[in-house]
């Protein structure tokens, strides 16, 4: 029995639904679903239940995220405005709970003016960064679908008649696809809504003409449009991309399917379907130039950069590491960091500091410091700053590498340069002091030479005293100058810092001159602590010039100490003080103070507020980075007109001070009849002050001024027992002498003395038996070192009663 048109037509309009690529379904004109294809089912996870109104998703929401009731979703309001809507996006919840962004074309159906139903498409717009995915899985369902509908139209060509202006209906109100018919040549014969929209053509401008219109000339010319029909007739469909024209000339990228249609076996034409793409290529471009971009910046950086994977590898090396490390990017590549650049025995502790969490609580853009080694074996110190960033579900781990070789050499040299400066401020007041030391000297010795002319030695001894004084007192003042003008690494050693600010009180006090009243306040249980105490020096003076620059007028600096535990400092940028106890060191003045803005750069290299030619803007960094290096901080307080206070936090060392050598009870033995000791200076006053009181000791003594004399002398004498020589001798140099004498006698002990900072310090590098004495020096201080160096017998007080 022959099926009711109605019904046959609604089986093929069905057929046809089910074929779409796209979810579709339909409704009747109350809104209750009717028909729903496989590929709604797909996009949904479920199969709507029987009875439901208007929509197949369970849950609709905005775009904002709130709910959408069902009786306002797009397809409600196409049936109750009786109206086609296009492209509403709404968000669809599935089965399995996740959310989808689909992007709606409900349509109202109508016989005869009669309002039967509506047909909404549904297309998912989620995953527009997986289009190239998607295109190619839409391809493989439009083949199958193309088929299936090829099938039907086969079976059913003559209910494809009776039903034609209704699948017209349905196909012409597919808006975001192009979908088209062509003849075996290539000639269109039916055009939809869609491809109206995209291409620009109406139906009775392009009917009938050839498809290759669509194509550039370029593509003409090559003659791609003839290639495509041949390939989908020779593999049974054709897939590609490219450009095509619209009808006002303008150019879309196009993502085209096109599959043939048989008839008996018989080829009856071909399917064509489009897709405008342009956004997505659009956005494959802009993120492709992105990416170029962040290759361009990571390539030309001065900074090394190496990229790691999850387990350390590197899959990212620039041409400054290259450059750096010395290793070539194949080279790096596929290498764990931590043990391509880890010093000897250190990988462990380079991964630690190359992973992200190190730094997590540290605030953003923090680095650390490191060391890593180069292709030949050579130590570079580092600064790395290490994020984290997360591709594709991977974690990667971005390793900027910078070298501080030359920021450290940099830093020491500006060092140098302030204190240096600060040491030519001083000039003028040093002076003063070292005429009046100078003149308690002389005038002293004067009275000594004429008491002891006339024979009246009463008096001698306090004049005696007096020279001493004055001479001990310029001595202290040459060996703080030379200690805070040396170039020098930090030297840390436990530290009394209060007898070390009242050593400086003289100094201190000279500097700032007699406008400015400077006051102490030490705590009597001051800690010790652990720092390099000529650095210590240099920031106590830089502080204190600081201050009477900030008085040109006057006023008073108050310099106090105290002890302090963690969790009473206070300070909004030091983060580290989490714990332990720390000595506080304060300098406050009643200057001029500093407002914000010049409070915020102060610890800022080459910042400074004083004139041209005043200053480098070194002082109060360099003072912050000696506190930072001794594991401390220096804070600032200040405000304008309200003075300023300065504090430099160290940290508490528990350890006692080292005895000072000399202090041991050592005595002296006597030297066999063939033992002596030689004595080398060129100064003749310095040089029979040490043999005087050798000879004093009881030793055989022999002199000579310079080098090759000492040498030529002890060719005819006994066995030498020791050797006290000045460095800075005229032609060959004490500490030659010395090596040349310990070649021919191994265990030699050896005295060197000198008067200049250089030589001091190179006193590290001395081997077992050889020590160092730094002019000037007193009788007492020369005879306690030889007593320490020779002595297991003689009489200890021997040089007391005679000094």
């Amino acid at each position: 029995m022959t099926e009711p048109p109605t019904l046959e037509r609604d089986r093929f309009s069905h057929s046809v639904l089910q074929a779409l690529p796209i979810a579709a379904y339909t409704t009747d004109a109350e809104g209750t679903i009717t028909f729903f294809n496989e590929a709604a089912v797909e996009l949904m996870g479920r199969r709507p239940e029987a009875g439901r109104k208007w929509c197949i998703p369970a849950r609709l929401f905005r775009l904002d995220g709130t709910p959408l009731a069902h009786d306002q979703c797009p397809m409600a309001i196409a049936i109750r405005e009786a109206r086609t809507l296009y492209g509403e996006t709404t968000i669809a919840e599935r089965s399995d709970g996740q959310r989808v962004h689909v992007a709606e074309y409900p349509t109202p159906l109508f016989d005869e003016g009669r309002l039967v139903g509506a047909v909404n498409m549904l297309v998912d717009i989620t995953d527009q960064q997986e289009a190239e995915q998607a295109n190619r899985d839409l391809a493989r369902r439009l083949k199958q679908r193309l088929a299936e509908r090829t099938r039907l139209a086969e079976a059913h060509i003559e209910r494809l008649h009776r039903s034609e202006r209704y699948f017209q209906l349905l196909v012409s109100n597919v808006t975001d696809y192009a979908i088209f018919m062509l003849d075996p040549e290539g000639q269109i014969t039916n055009w939809n809504t869609g491809a109206e929209r995209i291409k620009g053509y109406r139906a009775d401008e392009i009917v009938g003409q050839h498809f290759s219109r669509f194509y550039t000339e370029e593509d003409r010319r090559l003659g791609k449009p003839a290639i495509a029909l041949a390939t989908a007739l020779r593999e049974g469909h054709y897939v590609a991309e490219g450009w095509r024209v619209r009808k006002d000339g303008g150019r879309f990228w196009a993502s085209v399917v096109i599959d043939p249609v048989f008839d008996d076996g018989a080829l009856v034409g071909f399917a064509k379907i489009t897709r405008d793409v342009s956004e997505r290529r659009q956005a494959e471009a802009a993120l492709i130039e992105s990416d170029e971009l962040a290759r361009g910046i990571i390539d030309s950086a001065l900074d090394g950069f190496a990229q790691l994977d999850e387990a350390g590898r590197i899959v990212r090396w620039n041409p400054q590491a290259e450059a750096m490390f010395g290793w070539s990017r194949a080279e790096a590549r596929g290498q764990v960091l931590a043990v391509l650049l880890g010093p000897p025995g250190e990988p462990e502790r380079l991964a630690v500091e190359l992973k992200p969490g190190v730094a997590r609580g540290a605030k953003r853009g923090a680095t650390r410091q490191s060391e890593m080694i180069n292709r030949v074996g050579a130590r570079i110190p580092v600064e790395l700053s290490v994020s984290t960033l997360t591709v594709r579900g991977k974690s990667r781990t971005n390793v900027f590498i910078r070298d501080l070789s030359e920021k450290i050499q940099i830093e020491a040299q500006l060092r140098q340069a302030q204190k240096m400066e600060a040491v030519g401020q001083l000039t003028g007041g040093l002076a003063h002091d070292f005429n009046n030391l100078l003149q308690g000297i002389i005038g002293s010795l004067d009275l000594i030479q004429m008491q002891a002319g006339a024979g009246d030695i009463a008096n001698v001894e306090r004049f005696v005293q007096g020279a001493l004084n004055s001479a001990n007192r310029a001595a202290a003042m040459t060996h703080r100058l030379l200690a805070f003008s040396r170039r020098q690494p930090l030297d840390p050693r436990p530290v009394a810092t209060n007898p070390l600010i009242l050593s400086m009180a003289e100094l201190l006090r000279r500097t700032v001159g007699e406008s400015v009243t400077l006051t102490f306040e030490l705590a009597p249980d001051l800690w010790l602590t652990l720092c390099d105490p000529n650095q210590l020096e240099s920031a106590l003076l830089n502080l204190t010039i600081n201050a009477r620059d900030a008085m040109p007028d006057g006023g008073n600096l108050l310099i106090r100490s105290s002890n302090m535990d963690a969790g009473a400092i206070k300070s909004d940028n030091w983060s580290e003080a989490g714990g332990g106890q720390y000595i506080c060191i304060e300098v406050a003045d009643e200057g001029v103070g500093m407002s914000p803005e010049v409070l915020e750069h102060a610890f800022e290299p080459f910042f400074t507020t004083k004139p041209a030619g005043r200053g480098t803007g070194l002082g109060l960094s360099m003072i912050y980075g000696f506190a930072r290096q001794s594991n401390g901080y220096c804070d600032i307080r200040s405000e304008p007109g309200q003075g300023t206070s300065i504090r430099l936090y160290l940290p508490r060392h528990v350890a006692a001070l080292q005895e000072k050598a000399g202090q041991a009870d050592a005595v002296l033995h006597a030297l066999s009849s063939d033992e002596f000791v030689l004595v080398v200076d060129d100064e003749k006053v310095v040089r029979h002050v040490v043999v005087e009181v050798l000879n004093q000791l009881g030793y055989a003594v022999l002199e000579a001024e310079n080098a090759d004399a000492a040498l030529a002398a002890i060719e005819s004498r006994g066995n030498l027992h020791m050797l006290i020589s000045d460095i800075g001798l005229p032609g060959m140099n004490g500490r030659l002498l010395a090596e040349i004498l310990r070649e021919r006698q191994p265990g030699l002990k050896v005295l060197l003395m000198t008067g200049y900072a250089a030589d001091a310090s190179s006193a590290t590098g001395f081997p077992a038996g050889m020590e160092l004495i730094a002019k000037p020096f007193t009788v007492n201080a020369l005879a306690d070192r030889l007593r320490r160096m020779l002595g297991d017998g003689s009489d200890q007080d021997a040089i007391d009663g005679k000094a």
